[in-house]
């Protein structure tokens, strides 16, 4: 069975994306800038009052992947957050001063987390190492997963990278970036995958950008059988 989780950027993205039929969502903030970390009230909201599963980006600000002592003891603080607040994962990347994936900081990360999954995300798209050798320092650290694009724009057009690193490890590959209802059987057909990740956003009047339930609900429907 296909696993789906879709971004959402606010407490409003959530409730159109259980709307839409959804039972995982990653949540955040400011999506324009890749995401930042969301509110404990949002985290708290999807948690209990949506009933949702819950995976939370923890990223402090914008930028770079790479953290000072301040930054990193922040992020800890929040993954402890995060994990008494009920979620059910973390989602987290660094990468260290050459570009490679930063372990002892990815060690650090899920040890706080605990019993809570731990998501590599998509700082592995930017990382300066062969996908396969990335891979296999994500899995030593104990990641559960691994949000990716196959270091390419979208997921499709990095298929093929994907493709290699499903199975590779224990790590469940999560196949995110220009996932949509029309691409992503092909996306799963390519790679075999069972784990997609999709904003099936839209902007509203106002220049918002919220998750739509309808592109949920299509979303969904197309991996049904799958």
């Amino acid at each position: 069975m296909i696993q789906v989780e879709i971004c959402t950027p606010s407490r409003e993205s959530a409730v159109a994306a259980k709307a839409g039929g959804a039972q995982r969502i990653e949540l955040c903030r400011d999506l324009a800038c890749g995401g930042l970390t969301p509110s404990d009230e949002d985290i708290d909201f999807c948690v209990h009052a949506l009933g949702l599963r819950t995976h939370v980006l923890v990223r402090p600000r914008p930028g770079n992947f790479y953290y000072n002592a301040d930054e990193v003891h922040g992020i800890v603080a929040t993954i402890d957050r995060c994990r008494r607040l009920g979620a059910a994962a973390v989602v987290v990347g660094f990468l260290d001063y050459r570009g490679c994936i930063d372990t002892e900081l990815t060690r650090r990360a899920v040890e706080a987390a605990g019993e809570m999954e731990v998501t590599f995300h998509r700082a592995f798209d930017e990382a300066h190492q062969e996908p396969l050798q990335a891979l296999e320092a994500i899995a030593l650290c104990g990641c559960t997963r691994l949000l990716t694009s196959g270091q390419h724009p979208t997921a499709l057009e990095g298929a093929d990278v994907i493709g290699k690193l499903v199975g590779a490890t224990h790590v469940k590959i999560l196949a995110g970036s220009g996932v949509t209802s029309q691409n992503v059987t092909a996306l799963i057909a390519r790679t075999g995958v069972t784990e997609v990740h999709g904003s099936c956003k839209t902007t509203l009047p106002d220049g918002t950008v919220q998750t739509n339930a309808a592109q949920v609900c299509a979303l969904l429907q197309n991996i049904q059988d799958l």
